[in-house]
């Protein structure tokens, strides 16, 4: 045998090998793909049974979220409507006539003096409430409230002191005070249908 036949007799046994390597291969990898396809098959029925069987309770899941969603709303929609009414106490004790005003407040002030030598502490834009106010009061009361020299930030009303203790007559403070006692009556008024 010469080398070019010894040659060519290694090249088709390579290439024979070769082959049946890759025949070989192209089989395994048709298995695989015939495993593969069926696992896919497989695993998407079982999430597709797990759906059906899970989907009731996903949608009522679903539906128990969306409630509470709507809950949430409405009670900050509820809570934004008492606060309006509480801001709209305000506004109209804020705009009280002078004598309505002036007489309001002398009832307040008679219900929060203890010893009658207090101080009253007004508010920066008080507008009926004065020196002259407190003089008559006190003719009329037999009391001697002072007018403090200090202005509060608050929108009418007064704070009474004495040593440590105020007394807050304030509007803001009225109208809190009013909204933790007739909470209940007013949710009652404004949303029992």
């Amino acid at each position: 045998m010469s080398l070019a036949q010894i040659t060519e007799k290694i090249e088709r046994e390579a290439r024979d090998e070769a082959a049946k390597i890759l025949s070989r291969a192209r089989e395994q990898e048709a298995g695989m793909k015939q495993d593969t396809d069926a696992e896919v098959r497989r695993l998407s029925e079982a999430a597709r049974e797990r759906f059906e069987k899970e989907r009731p309770e996903i949608f009522k899941r679903r539906e128990i979220v969306a409630k509470l969603d709507v809950g949430k709303i409405r009670l900050g929609a509820q809570r934004k409507l008492i606060s309006e009414v509480y801001a709209e106490g305000l506004r109209r004790l804020g705009s009280l006539d002078k004598k309505a005003y002036v007489t309001f407040c002398e009832k307040l002030l008679k219900k929060a003096i203890e010893s009658g030598d207090e101080t009253i502490e007004l508010s920066r834009g008080e507008k009926y409430l004065d020196a002259a106010w407190i003089e008559a009061f006190n003719n009329k009361n037999g009391s001697k409230i002072r007018l403090s020299d200090k202005r509060g930030d608050f929108s009418g009303g007064f704070i009474l002191n004495k040593g440590r203790i105020a007394v807050n007559c304030t509007w803001e403070m009225l109208i809190q005070a009013a909204s933790e006692h007739m909470e209940n009556e007013v949710v009652r008024r404004l949303f029992s249908a």
